[in-house]
C-alpha cells in the first residue's frame, strides 16, 4: 500500500469493543474507497473487515479484579508487545476501543511517541472515580463518546471530545423479528424469552446459573415459552453445555448478523447489565436486568464514591427506573423469574417500559449519519489535520 493512504492501528479488547471496531473499520474502508491500512488487535467482527489481529483478542476479555489478577503476567507481556508494534509501524493514528484496563495502559506506554491516540468509548468516570477523566486526558488526544452528556463532562477536564452516538442506534433498531421467527419455525403467537448471560466467561459463570434457575421457575407457569440466547463466539461452547438440560426449548444464535433479529423477535428478556440493555431497549424488548460480580470486586467497588443511581444504560439515560435492576445480593433466580413473569403476564407493564425506551431514543438524538460513520469521520479528520500540520513550512 502507498504511504499516502492513512494508517490506523486499532485495539479492541472485548466483544462489545470488537463490534464497535468492526463497524468503524467498515466505515473507514467505505469512506476512503478502501484506501486505508488497518492493523491492530480485534476479534471476529474486526477480522471480517480484513484485520489480522496481532494476537487473539480473547486473551484480553476479562472482567473484575479477581479475574484479571491471575492473568497479569500475560496481559503485561501483551501490553508491551502492542506498544512495541505500534512504535515499529508508526501509524498515523491509534484508536483504542473501550477495555480501558488494557488500552489506556498501552496508551500510557506510547506517550512521547508523537503518535496521536483517540479513545473510543468514554470510561464511566462520570459515574465513579471522576479523577479518571484527568488521567484519560494525559494518555489520549481525543475522545469519541457514545453518550451525549459525556461531551461536557470530559471537556471540563480539558479533553477534546466528540459525541459520535451509540452503536445500538444503527444495529438494534434494524432487527427483523418476523424473518427470524420464520427462519427458525417459531410461531407468531409463541412467547419468546431472550436470555443474555454475557459475553465473557466470568460473566457467564456467574449469571447463567441464576438465569437457569429462573427459567426453571418460569417453565412451571409458561409451558409454551421458548428461549433464544444470542451467544458470543468465545462463550458459545460453555453456554451450550450449561443450557443443554433446560426444561424449555432453547435456540442458540451464534451468527452476529442474527443477533438483532433475535432481539426483535423476542417478547421479553432477562439480561445481564451492560450495553445489551440499551440494545434491547432500542429494539423495544421489555426486560429484567441482573448482575453479579465477585465478592472481592463488590467489596472494593462499594467503597468507591458512586455518582449515579442506576446500573443499566436505559435507566441512566431516562434518569428513572424504566427497567428493574437486580444487582449483587438482589440477583436471585426467584427475583428474576418474578420480574420476567410480570412482563410476560402484563401488556401494560411491557408498554410502560416501551414508553421509557422511546424517551431514551430521544435523548440519544439523530440516527443519521450512523455512529460508525461519525466515528470514521473523526478519525479521518484528525489524520488529515495531523498531515497538514506536519507539512514543510507549517
Amino acid at each position: 500500500m502507498s504511504r499516502q493512504e492513512p494508517r490506523v492501528f486499532i485495539i479492541a479488547g472485548e466483544p462489545s469493543g470488537d463490534n464497535l471496531a468492526g463497524r468503524l473499520i467498515g466505515a473507514l474502508r467505505e469512506m476512503t474507497d478502501d484506501r486505508v491500512n488497518i492493523s491492530g488487535i480485534g476479534g471476529p467482527q474486526c477480522e471480517a473487515q480484513g484485520l489480522e489481529s496481532l494476537f487473539p483478542m480473547r486473551e484480553l476479555a476479562l472482567i473484575g479484579i479477581a479475574e484479571v489478577v491471575p492473568h497479569l503476567p500475560r496481559i503485561l507481556k501483551r501490553m508491551n508487545q502492542t506498544a512495541d508494534k505500534i512504535r515499529e509501524t508508526k501509524p498515523d493514528l491509534v484508536v483504542t476501543v473501550d477495555a480501558p484496563s488494557f488500552t489506556l495502559r498501552v496508551a500510557k506506554k506510547l506517550r512521547g511517541s508523537g503518535i496521536p491516540i483517540v479513545h473510543y468509548v468514554a470510561p464511566q468516570a462520570w459515574a465513579w472515580r471522576a479523577g479518571r477523566a484527568k488521567t484519560l486526558g494525559q494518555r489520549v488526544d481525543h475522545l469519541m463518546a457514545l453518550l451525549p452528556f459525556e461531551v461536557d463532562f470530559f471537556a471540563k477536564h480539558g479533553l477534546p471530545t466528540t459525541y459520535v452516538g451509540h452503536p445500538a442506534i444503527e444495529s438494534a433498531m434494524a432487527g427483523d423479528g418476523k424473518s427470524f421467527r420464520d427462519a427458525h419455525s417459531i410461531a407468531d403467537t409463541a412467547p419468546l424469552l431472550c436470555v443474555v448471560p454475557g459475553s465473557r466467561n466470568s460473566e457467564v459463570r456467574r449469571m447463567l446459573p441464576v438465569f437457569a434457575k429462573a427459567v426453571a421457575l418460569l417453565s412451571e407457569r409458561y409451558r409454551d415459552l421458548q428461549i433464544v440466547i444470542p451467544v458470543a463466539p468465545n462463550v458459545a461452547e460453555t453456554v451450550r453445555a450449561q443450557t443443554r438440560d433446560w426444561p424449555l426449548p432453547v435456540l442458540h444464535v451464534t451468527n452476529p448478523a442474527e443477533r438483532f433479529d433475535a432481539f426483535a423477535a423476542s417478547d421479553v428478556a432477562m439480561a445481564k447489565s451492560g450495553t445489551v440493555t440499551l440494545e434491547l431497549g432500542l429494539a423495544r424488548v421489555p426486560m429484567a436486568v441482573a448482575y453479579r460480580v465477585s465478592a472481592l470486586t463488590a467489596f472494593i467497588v462499594r467503597r468507591m464514591p458512586i455518582a449515579v443511581k442506576y446500573a443499566s444504560l436505559v435507566n441512566l439515560l431516562a434518569d428513572r427506573e424504566v427497567v428493574p435492576e437486580l444487582l449483587q445480593e438482589e440477583c436471585s433466580a426467584p427475583a428474576v423469574a418474578e420480574k420476567v413473569a410480570n412482563l410476560l403476564g402484563s401488556p401494560e407493564a411491557r408498554a410502560a417500559q416501551q414508553e421509557g425506551f422511546a424517551e431514551v431514543l430521544q435523548v440519544l438524538g439523530d440516527v443519521d449519519p450512523p455512529p460508525s460513520r461519525r466515528a470514521a469521520k473523526v478519525v479521518l479528520d484528525l489524520i488529515a489535520k495531523g498531515s497538514a500540520e506536519n507539512k514543510p513550512g507549517n
